[in-house]
């Protein structure tokens, strides 16, 4: 089967998903579905198409890269338009405490609470279970060199999805985000900067939303 054939299988496959598809499941779910053995290399040559047909300035959305697999997002342009939908009664931001909490979390997971608390001077439990229950955040496991191992915390791949990324190290480089000196705490835990947060808003049912 030629490529002209299986591109528009793989482009409606990845419009029918309501999260990220993996390479892997596209080959594996054209394949079942075709009934022919589909090589990566050609699944590779479909995105690349459909990634390029979509970036076209007259499509509302494109093709993108998203926590470990492929997506179809409303370009920046139409955010606000696509807002809309659930209006701004149902929107509600993060507290600034929550925000100062994530951002940590995202520049330096994975992290304890004790580790977060040091760096802002206060105590971090409302925030952490805040980021929790909204699924921003993960519990990664336990930091076995700790004395008594205390739960260690990292973002989502519900938080890496919002951002458009694949892993957390392509958050921006703080030098990025900010201008400001950064100044490093005594007790050997990295500052993380705070003054540029970004504006995240969290829908009542737990979804987030592009800020406008």
């Amino acid at each position: 089967m030629e490529i002209e054939q299986i591109m528009p299988h793989a482009e409606a496959l990845i419009f029918a998903s309501e999260r990220p598809v993996s390479k892997k499941e596209i080959v594996e779910l054209l394949g079942n579905a075709l009934e022919i053995n589909i090589e990566t290399n050609c699944i590779n040559i479909c995105l690349s198409a459909i990634k390029e047909k979509y970036d076209a300035s007259f499509y509302p959305f494109n093709l993108m890269e998203i926590g470990g697999g492929y997506q179809f997002l409303t370009k920046k342009a139409f955010h606000k338009t696509v807002l809309q939908l659930n209006g701004d009664k149902h929107i509600k931001k993060l507290s600034g405490a929550a925000m100062e909490t994530l951002a940590i979390i995202a520049y330096k997971q994975p992290v304890t609470k004790s580790e977060i608390e040091q760096i802002r001077g206060v105590s971090a439990d409302y925030s952490i279970q805040k980021l929790l229950e909204k699924e921003l955040i993960i519990i990664a496991g336990r930091n076995e060199n700790m004395v008594g191992k205390p739960l260690i915390y990292s973002t989502s791949k519900h938080f890496m999805d919002y951002l458009g990324i694949n892993s957390p190290s392509q958050l921006p480089y703080l030098k990025d985000i900010t201008d400001k000196e950064i100044i490093f705490p005594t007790n050997g835990i990295d500052a993380v900067p705070l003054n540029n947060k970004p504006t995240l808003q969290v829908a009542e049912h737990e979804d987030l939303k592009q800020a406008s």
